[in-house]
């Protein structure tokens, strides 16, 4: 547990460091208005609060900057969400009040809001990208090296997609692969059916047929969903202004990571529902281990559609993202709420 003065302290050098991106120094901190100590206290704080696992230095001669774990509590404990400024609330609201046919340009449009709006970069997931499940599945063979996979979901959606088959293929594993498929995977969200085939499914089969590893390819051919061109990106490029992101190695396994939809759809359908903030290394993906994921489901009468989220530097304004995203995710689910009935 922190001390008043410690929880003082932390939230100034973050505040600090969230505006100038240069470790804080004592002196620095000594100066504000709102915190009233002496160099010498704010620096023995300084050192115990580093040792806590709060902050770091990064140089032997330099000021301390966030860790991850200090990052966290100030998001959990410390974080002012005051109402998002009138300017940025205009923004938005005139963004609703635009006339729009098409649910694409409601995504599209409100991705480009919150990138232009934060500066960083946005991840808008479409509605309707984790309902949709499986309903049903089946292979009809129209060859002895082809098959159409069907795919049916809960919503009665239906996409036939044809597949080459292994030789020597026969119809009994065939029978017995989609029985399985048809026991483990119903009610599963097409976006998670995937990692479920590669894990749960693909043991099953290997127990009862014996060209496993060739039917998983099929099937994961036949699995590949249209929902994943349901994300829409804004302002991918917004971390080159960053000056965390200097380096180039580091800027291009981000920007691969943002080109991989499947990838992108496997982490938000990992996330929790309402706002959730996913600091540095809480990641699971390492080509976004130094930054931060804020994410807001938008939900009709507890139903979620979809999500809204912003990727930024670990050194990001958390305050002010977490509140625009809420304000943000409940116009859209109000404006998606009127078109749903």
């Amino acid at each position: 547990m922190l001390t008043e003065r410690q929880r003082m302290i932390l939230n100034a050098i973050i505040d600090d460091y969230i505006r100038s991106a240069e470790p804080i120094g004592s002196r620095s901190i000594s100066k504000r208005g709102d915190v009233g100590y002496s160099p010498a206290t704010i620096r023995n704080e300084m050192a115990d609060l580093e040792e806590l696992g709060f902050l770091e230095q990064p140089h032997t001669s330099a000021g301390r900057i966030p860790s991850i774990k200090g990052y966290r509590y100030y998001v959990d404990h410390l974080v002012k969400l005051g109402e998002v400024n009138e300017q940025d609330l205009n923004t938005i609201r005139s963004f609703f009040a635009e006339k729009m046919n098409q649910m694409e340009d409601v995504i599209q449009h409100a991705a480009t809001i919150l990138s232009n709006l934060t500066n960083y970069t946005s991840i808008v997931l479409g509605p309707e990208t984790f309902s949709n499940s499986l309903k049903h599945f089946q292979f009809v063979p129209i060859s002895e090296a082809t098959a159409v996979a069907i795919v049916v979901t809960n919503t009665g959606h239906v996409e036939n997609r044809t597949v080459s088959l292994p030789p020597d293929m026969s119809m009994s594993d065939m029978e017995r692969a989609v029985n399985i498929l048809n026991t483990k995977l119903i009610g599963v969200p097409l976006v998670r059916l995937k990692s479920k085939l590669h894990s749960e499914v693909g043991q099953e089969l290997g127990r009862y047929v014996d060209q496993c590893e060739r039917l998983l390819s099929v099937l994961d051919q036949a699995l590949s969903s249209d929902e994943e061109n349901r994300v829409f990106l804004g302002g991918t490029t917004n971390m080159l202004t960053q000056p965390e992101f200097k380096d180039v190695d580091k800027v291009k396994t981000l920007l691969d990571l943002l080109d991989e939809t499947p990838t992108l759809m496997r982490m938000f359908s990992a996330l929790p529902s309402g706002i959730g903030v996913r600091i540095g290394t809480e990641n699971s993906h390492a080509a976004i281990n130094n930054c931060s994921l804020i994410t807001a489901t938008y939900s009709i009468d507890g139903q979620a559609l979809g999500t809204v989220g912003i990727l930024g530097p670990t050194r990001m304004d958390y305050g002010k993202v977490i509140s625009l995203l809420d304000v943000l995710s409940k116009d859209m689910a109000l404006l998606l709420g009127r078109w749903y009935k």
